[in-house]
């Protein structure tokens, strides 16, 4: 378990591929610089898609935590 605090989460378990991303990208857009999101999604293409996003865009993935049936992806806004 991480100890980062995100500033807000986005719950997108049960969404199919690329929902969570886009989701992910909903919420960053509104963020302010520095804010940490916290991604959760049980979809194994997301362990692919957020990282390849993050670093496209310039923000930040802090942690990615890989759980029994989701994973949480916490990525800090640029």
């Amino acid at each position: 378990m991480t100890d980062i605090e995100p500033d807000a989460t986005v719950d997108a378990r049960g969404a199919a591929c690329p929902g969570p991303l886009m989701d992910l990208i909903g919420k960053i857009r509104g963020a302010e610089s520095g804010d940490v999101i916290r991604l959760l999604s049980d979809t194994d293409q997301s362990l692919t898609d957020v990282p390849e996003w993050t670093e496209e865009a310039g923000n930040e993935l802090l942690a990615v935590e890989e759980g029994d049936d989701h994973n949480a992806f916490y990525v800090e806004k640029a």
